[in-house]
């Protein structure tokens, strides 16, 4: 029976409707929602506000909870685990922007070198590891009624396309 590490993830939207996904740094080519771990002894709402100040360097008082729902599982690839555990139960929160003039910081964590705000039907699942695609589809179906598969080509505008659409491969 797999063994699941809890973990939430953050969905950002600033007042134009379009929401946040960051570029990893190990991964170039792979944009995903800040996520992370919850340590023992910490509820969702506290491990989510941690993790967004350490990936993104925002500040409760800066964004607004509006829902959240989970738990979405994935297991990592055959034969990798993390800390002991099979795979990841996510608890997603959509949120909203609240500060427009905040700035997205990557000082204190060094797992995203890029962001980008686009509209959800823009996103790619290509853009996202093949062991993740299954509950980033559910994630769209869920929050924004989004249940195409696979997802349309994003638009050529620089402003709402990541630089690289093409993540390589990876197990």
């Amino acid at each position: 029976m797999p063994v699941y590490r809890p973990n939430v993830a953050f969905i950002l939207r600033n007042p134009a409707g379009e929401i946040l996904v960051c570029e990893r740094s190990d991964w170039p080519g792979c944009w995903q929602f800040p996520q992370g771990g919850v340590q023992p002894g910490e509820s969702l709402p506290e491990a989510l506000a941690r993790e967004v100040e350490e990936e993104l360097g925002l500040l409760p008082h800066e964004y607004r909870v509006l829902t959240s729902r989970g738990p979405y599982r994935y297991l990592f690839p055959k034969g990798r685990k993390k800390e002991d555990f099979d795979g990841q139960e996510q608890h997603y929160f959509l949120a909203e922007l609240i500060n427009t003039r905040a700035t997205i910081r990557f000082e204190g964590a060094h797992e995203f070198r890029a962001a980008r705000w686009l509209p959800p039907a823009a996103y790619n699942l290509d853009w996202i590891a093949p062991m993740k695609r299954e509950v980033y589809a559910q994630v769209f179906r869920d929050f924004f009624g989004i249940g195409r598969e696979p997802f349309p080509t994003p638009p050529t505008s620089p402003a709402a396309t990541p630089p690289s659409t093409t993540p390589p491969d990876r197990p």
